[in-house]
């Protein structure tokens, strides 16, 4: 059997054979694709293994691949079949740790213990295993009993033996995005991890909003990623320059203007998406995330219209996943989120807003709130008309959302450690 991209043959590692394509997820992708191209009438290769494009099917997305007897006993004579091509195997000749983002900041962890452990990237999470990849494929990792995959994010790095396909332990991280939990429970939600760049994505329309942006960024730096903001549907608006200075407006960053359904969206992002680095498109439902993952990757996964009255869009991608870029990085691409509530981000917001926690310790009182008490010096900015004030009131939201949601979370912590019970919503309990 033989993996095909982008024209070229790669073989298929022999320990992804019958015996471990259940583990891997492959067996499970194999019956998709067939199932999916039933009605296919397509000329079975020759030659077991054997593996080519066909005329038949015309979108690069999908390739065709045939499997013979000793790779499966279940099938009787070679078969052939077509494969999604972001579900097909990676090319695992060219795939090595460094491909896949390995570091000098990975490699310092290891310890005598990894001596017969293997690395590997996680690519997504479900609810009792995670889907990851190798220098030898992918293939599906089981942790330990007790040790639940929530812990775990889409581009986290992990040891792992190969032959059990045990998940050992996980390495710490080079940066976390993730957010507070509704309701203000005492778990956060991880988004994704080791991340180079964070692609901020939202539209020229009434979907863009400028505190939702304050908020994407406050994340980006409180984990030490790279920003940058990309406005979509820009050809489709008279007032795209507004939007653009509106955007350059929140901070020293990339804003970028493009079409999500131009040719030339790859060559746009390619300054940040080079080999070994990864990036994530975050945003609203409806903003081109999608459309924009399948310009930079050349899947062709399904788009849904937005509403056209409030420009809001529905669900199409539906969960975290790590996909491969032709330019060699790695593109994290996650569901839309409207909630995106802040939990100890104190250093990511006064990152986000510099000009105002410049002038905080120049207040008279320590603990002031910036809302007229005496000798305040942001109040006195903003009376200069050094500090705009729409930006100190949604400076004074967020660091007020964001202290409260860290309190009541180390609270549900500390009571979790007393009394050794998982916690619950601060607000149910109250």
């Amino acid at each position: 059997m033989r993996n095909v991209l982008n024209g070229a043959e790669f073989p298929l590692n022999p320990a992804l054979r019958h015996q471990h394509l259940h583990r891997s997820g492959l067996h499970s992708a194999l019956r998709l694709a067939i199932w999916k191209l039933r009605g296919w009438r397509g000329r079975a290769p020759r030659q077991p293994g054997q593996v080519r494009k066909e005329a038949a099917i015309t979108s690069p997305a999908w390739v065709v691949v045939s499997l013979s007897p000793k790779f499966s006993p279940h099938l009787s004579g070679s078969h052939a079949f077509a494969l999604p091509l972001s579900q097909a195997v990676f090319p695992l000749s060219d795939l090595t740790l460094d491909a896949l983002g390995w570091s000098a900041f990975e490699i310092e962890q290891l310890t005598a213990d990894d001596a017969n452990l293997h690395p590997a990237r996680i690519t997504s999470v479900h609810r009792r295993n995670v889907s990851a990849l190798t220098a030898s494929g992918p293939l599906t990792l089981v942790a330990d009993p007790g040790v639940t995959t929530a812990s775990f994010a889409v581009g986290d790095w992990v040891m792992c033996d190969l032959e059990s396909a045990h998940l050992v332990r996980r390495l710490d991280r080079r940066s976390l995005l993730q957010r507070g939990a509704e309701y203000k429970s005492s778990q956060r939600q991880l988004i994704a991890a080791n991340l180079d760049t964070l692609f901020i994505v939202t539209s020229c329309n009434a979907d863009f909003n400028v505190a939702r942006l304050e908020r994407y960024l406050a994340l980006a730096h409180d984990a030490e990623i790279a920003p940058a903001i990309l406005l979509t549907k820009a050809d489709q608006t008279d007032e795209a320059a507004d939007y653009i200075a509106q955007a350059q407006a929140l901070g020293d960053f990339p804003v970028l203007a493009i079409n999500a359904k131009g040719a030339d969206v790859a060559d746009a992002l390619a300054p940040w998406c080079g080999p070994g680095k990864t990036v994530a498109l975050v945003g609203s439902s409806g903003v081109g995330k999608t459309t924009l993952a399948n310009g930079l990757t050349g899947r062709v996964d399904e788009t849904q219209d937005i509403r056209e009255d409030d420009a809001r869009g529905r669900h199409t991608t539906t969960k975290r996943s790590m996909h491969v870029l032709p330019t060699g990085g790695w593109l994290i691409d996650t569901p839309g989120m409207r909630g995106l509530a802040v939990a100890d981000v104190t250093f990511g917001i006064d990152a986000t807003f510099p000009e105002i926690s410049a002038l905080t310790d120049d207040c008279h009182f320590r603990d002031c709130k910036h809302e007229g008490e005496p000798g305040c010096a942001v109040q006195a900015a903003v009376d200069a008309g050094l500090v705009d004030a729409e930006r100190v009131r949604r400076y004074r939201k967020l660091r007020a959302e964001d202290a409260q949601a860290t309190e009541t979370t180390a609270a549900a912590h500390a009571r979790k450690r007393r009394t050794g019970k998982p916690t619950k919503s601060a607000s149910r309990r109250r």
